[in-house]
């Protein structure tokens, strides 16, 4: 009976680990890791939640139309550690947004920097390309 017993337990150890490793992911499959791309943009929302984050950011055209771009960020604690916490930055703030664009031409982007209009930088990719 014992024997039985940890032969189960050591299973499901074995699927919920596997089911971790499944649900993380590289960001080289989204986005396209040779480009960089930039934009000036008006601040609609940002949600501060784990394991992403995202921000949701409205862009002029050269047309004069808009496009809403939505940009995946860390985590709400890499937020904080890079100085972006509830409050630093709101809805209505002009940016201007560093990110790495995604594949499918899309309007979904990894941000890698927000500058304000007062020219503080804040820098959310840190030293790799999984950050």
């Amino acid at each position: 009976m014992l024997r039985r017993t940890l032969g189960y337990l050591v299973a499901a150890a074995c699927v919920m680990g596997g089911i971790s490793l499944q649900a993380h992911h590289s960001l080289a499959g989204v986005y396209d890791m040779n480009v960089e791309k930039e934009v000036i943009c008006t601040v609609e929302k940002i949600q501060f939640v784990n394991p992403h984050g995202s921000m949701v950011v409205s862009a002029k055209n050269p047309d004069g139309t808009s496009t809403q771009w939505t940009f995946t960020t860390g985590s709400a604690t890499r937020l904080a550690d890079r100085g972006i916490g509830k409050g630093t930055l709101k809805a209505g703030d002009t940016i201007t947004a560093k990110f790495i664009p995604a594949r499918n031409g899309n309007p979904l982007g990894y941000l890698k920097s927000v500058t304000t209009t007062d020219g503080k930088v804040y820098e959310l990719q840190g030293g790799t390309q999984n950050d």
